[in-house]
């Protein structure tokens, strides 16, 4: 299950992160790196800070061969998928919801703290788009009013507090998973974001 929720990720955040780097008008090889470390960004950082190494895209080539193929393709097909950009959002916030999950996982057989393993999900969703926006000299999104780490966060709060009951733990990683995606969702369709400490009137 996890594997596939990996691929999935990887396809998402791979065609993402080839259409922010078009927009920037980068060659070839940049679009290649950037589709790259958007999808695996998050993931390299959260095994290197649990000592899982070689990290997880080193040790299986599918992911390579993933991120390589969905890049080429987005690439070919990028006039329509400009069309699918909707879409993309939609699966952009479905793979952080199911990647802050398997973050999470990761801190609990790694046996860490409850928050360690929320931070780690935090980062698994999210820091493969700090990477893509520094590269692409933009300010990370995390890092702005919009609600997505926070959402990671609280979808990892969720999961521990369900973890308490006497529920199913598929159910527990559904019900996780659907409030990460219902808060992402909700913030951007009502322009909910966090509070900022510059005014109403700055951007």
């Amino acid at each position: 299950m996890f594997y596939i929720i990996d691929i999935l990720g990887l396809i998402a955040f791979s065609i993402s992160g080839v259409l922010v780097a078009i927009n920037k008008k980068m060659d070839l090889f940049g679009i290649l790196i950037i589709a790259f470390v958007t999808s695996v960004g998050g993931g390299t950082l959260r095994d290197l800070l649990i000592g899982s190494t070689p990290v997880f895209w080193m040790k299986d080539g599918v992911f390579t061969y993933v991120i390589t193929l969905s890049s080429i393709l987005a690439i070919i097909f990028r006039s329509k998928i400009n069309y699918l950009r909707t879409s993309l959002f939609l699966f952009d916030t479905i793979g952080i919801g199911l990647y802050t999950l398997v973050g999470v996982e990761k801190g609990i057989h790694a046996n860490l703290h409850p928050v360690i393993c929320i931070a780690l999900g935090t980062m698994t969703a999210s820091f493969g788009g700090v990477i893509r926006d520094i590269l692409c000299n933009e300010i990370p999104v995390i890092f702005r009013k919009e609600i997505y780490a926070t959402a990671c966060i609280v979808g990892g709060i969720v999961y521990f507090l369900l973890r308490e009951f006497p529920i199913d733990n598929n159910i527990v990683f559904i019900i996780s998973v659907l409030t990460i995606i219902s808060i992402r969702l909700i913030a951007v369709k009502f322009k909910i974001g966090l509070p900022s400490i510059y005014g109403p009137d700055t951007n």
